[in-house]
């Protein structure tokens, strides 16, 4: 369902936006490192996600992005066990990698079937 595409892209909108403000308190010295690299995995996954929206065969597409989600929840544990940013917003972005990559498993089975 169309519907269904529609949230997974609003909520990828919500995960970058938290995610620019936490690479926002990334030390001067990581901002253009770890932030640079964390930031480039968020907008590939963006990228991959609203690209399977349009594409007729899905299946690869949404498979890269399922990668990419998991390179992006690794930077941002990085980012969190060096103390680049606070607990609470690495639960905030936590909660919305989560709901993000259940959406995106949901729609991979989908695609299987």
């Amino acid at each position: 369902r169309t519907t269904d595409k529609l949230t997974i892209v609003t909520k990828t909108n919500y995960l970058l936006d938290e995610l620019y403000d936490a690479i926002q308190q990334y030390p001067k010295s990581e901002k253009y490192l770890l932030g640079a690299d964390t930031k480039q995995a968020g907008l590939t996954f963006y990228r991959l996600i609203v690209t399977a929206v349009k594409k007729y065969y899905k299946k690869t597409t949404l498979r890269d992005a399922d990668v990419e989600l998991f390179v992006l929840k690794n930077f941002i544990r990085m980012g969190h066990s060096r103390r680049y940013m606070n607990t609470k917003r690495y639960e905030r972005l936590s909660r919305a990698i989560e709901e993000v990559g259940r959406m995106l498993g949901g729609w991979i089975q989908a695609t299987e079937k």
